[in-house]
């Protein structure tokens, strides 16, 4: 059967399909309108049949009268102004047209303070980079940016810097070479970083491994004058020259010899107990347990064994050798200050302050990471001791754990004791010939401190502690800022004469006679003198950057922090 044209089957509407959603239903009049190529429109003008209300109408909704014929002024308004249906009530908030304030880098203030402003600010709010660096026409070679990037902060990492630091190294680099939008990321083992060309256009990351670590400041020191001249617009430094330096940079040998590394271990020791109340034969015996257990360790490296069981190795010569001389009953001896002695040369200071300065600056799994190996080398060092000293109360030594170590009538031998401790501190650290005096300075100045709070002020000495740490801080920053180099090489070797020997010692001595409260309470003391140490540094540092001119906001915005979570 066909349908008739005109029946029942032609009313029936049409299908979604056929028909637009845009389309005039049936039985609206269409009027003539212009085509769009005889009066082209914009897609800001206000749609046929709206009248804006004036401007000075507030509060109204948008729907007023449409008769009113206001001027062109009255209706034409700006594309940065609120709309007319805007409600603050119901609407999220606007924009102001001025938009955030640019922030602007001092190019004075060292590269370490300008790359921190852009790590500890919003990833929005941060100004485009300046490229330092020439290269051709095609842009930098974003791979070979980022791995010269990754190459340097595992040096970095691998020497000791703090997680912070680190990142404002790659940081720099990186903007100094054109690239935007790079995100550095740096844990206890493990660097990234990730390159966004553009919002539509695929990251690139890239990431690498720090396996092995090294203590050579020497080596620190050069990758720092590296960043530097990279980050510099006097100088031009390519991507082969980098690479070139670099390669020459760990190649380079140690500054000193093992045979200066091994005296050094035991002038430190030495001076450690003289510090503590030793004398001529007290500071020989110190040495030469120290450079005994420094020999062992150097053999259990050549085998390959952890560097746990390196300290526990190292830890007992000095120890032994304490005991051998309670055994022999010399009188004018102090076995104490000869263990005191060769635990100083073994405390992980420089661990510990790096540590503790990763938690403060709010980079905790780096902190927790570097703390966790700061409590295995302490484990380490009290499984060593403490084996020696069963065995010495095993065969009857007599060891006083109420023997006072410190003798007060000696301040000048002290000061040079702890100027000399400072002094091995910096060539076991492999720090550069030129940096050693000042370290040397830096230490005898924090003893000073130390010594007029604690001994002559009668004051707690954990708070003297962290007050003479502070210092050290403050100036090593200085230092750092004068030479342009890292702060680590004028800090780590000042807070040696600082570090709790004898509260350790006493406490494992507590714990070996069966006195656990003793023991326990000493440890903790020494805990808490190793926390006042770190935390006085970073304190110190953040203190002197107070007053040094740093990058900020136009209008004089004060220098963000690291953190501002409030708890939440």
């Amino acid at each position: 059967m066909v349908a008739e044209p005109g029946g029942p089957e032609d009313q029936k509407p049409q299908s979604d399909e056929a028909r637009s959603a845009f389309s005039q239903p049936a039985g609206v009049g269409r009027s003539a309108s212009p085509s769009e190529e005889d009066h082209p429109t914009s897609e800001f003008a206000l749609p046929a049949g709206l009248t804006p209300e004036p401007q000075g109408s507030g509060g109204s909704s948008g729907t007023g009268s449409a008769s009113g014929s206001g001027s062109a002024s009255e209706t034409t308004g700006s594309a940065f102004a609120p709309p007319l249906t805007y409600s603050a009530r119901d609407s999220p908030a606007f924009t102001p047209a001025h938009g955030i304030p640019m922030i602007r880098l001092t190019k004075e203030a060292p590269w370490q303070d300008r790359m921190r402003t852009m790590l500890r600010m919003p990833v929005a709010e941060r100004p485009a980079p300046e490229p330092v660096q020439k290269h051709d026409d095609a842009g930098p070679a974003v791979p070979r940016v980022l791995d010269l990037t990754l190459r340097i902060g595992e040096l970095l990492l691998a020497g000791g810097e703090g997680a912070e630091d680190v990142e404002a190294a790659m940081f720099a680099v990186t903007r100094s070479y054109g690239l935007d939008r790079c995100e550095p990321t740096v844990t206890f083992t493990l660097l990234s970083i990730s390159h966004q060309p553009s919002l539509v256009d695929d990251p690139v990351t890239a990431s690498r491994t720090v396996r092995r670590r090294g203590t050579d400041y020497t080596r620190l020191a050069a990758v720092f004058r590296l960043i530097d001249d990279i980050t510099t617009e006097e100088g031009e430094v390519s991507l082969e020259e980098a690479y070139r330096r670099l390669a020459e940079i760990r190649r380079n040998r140690h500054p000193y010899p093992g045979w200066v590394l091994t005296l050094a271990a035991g002038g430190l020791a030495g001076a450690a107990s003289v510090l503590v109340g030793g004398g001529p034969v007290v500071f020989l015996i110190a040495a030469l347990g120290a450079m005994l257990g420094d020999r062992l360790a150097w053999l259990c490296a050549g085998r390959g064994l952890p560097e746990f069981y390196q300290f526990v190795v190292a830890a007992m010569p000095p120890a032994a050798l304490g005991v051998a001389l309670t055994l022999t009953h010399w009188s004018d001896v102090r076995p104490s200050a000869v263990i005191t002695g060769g635990l100083f040369a073994l405390l992980p200071g420089r661990a510990l302050v790096a540590g503790v300065q990763d938690g403060l600056t709010g980079y905790y799994i780096t902190a927790a990471a570097r703390l966790l190996e700061v409590m295995y080398f302490f484990i380490g060092i009290v499984a060593g001791v403490l084996l020696v000293l069963y065995g010495g109360l095993q065969l009857g030594a007599q060891l006083n754990p109420e023997e006072r170590l410190i003798s007060h009538d000696r301040p000048w031998l002290q000061i040079l004791a702890s100027m000399l401790l400072s002094l091995a501190f910096a060539i076991l650290l492999q720090q550069d010939r030129s940096t050693v005096l000042a370290v040397t300075l830096n230490g005898g100045v924090a003893w000073v401190i130390f010594g007029a709070m604690a001994r002559t002020g009668e004051i707690s000495p954990v708070a003297a502690t962290a007050v003479a740490a502070g210092l050290v801080g403050l100036f090593g920053q200085l230092f750092s800022r004068y030479r342009y180099t890292s702060s680590l090489p004028f800090i780590t070797a000042a807070i040696g004469p600082l570090l709790p020997g004898s509260a350790t010692y006493f406490g494992l001595l507590g714990i070996a006679q069966n006195e656990l409260d003793r023991g326990l309470a000493s440890l903790s003391t020494a805990v808490a003198t190793a926390g006042a140490i770190a935390i006085g540094v970073n304190l110190g540092s953040e203190i002197s950057r107070l007053f040094m001119r740093v990058p900020g906001a136009i209008g004089g915005a004060n220098r963000r922090a690291a953190k501002r979570t409030r708890g939440f």
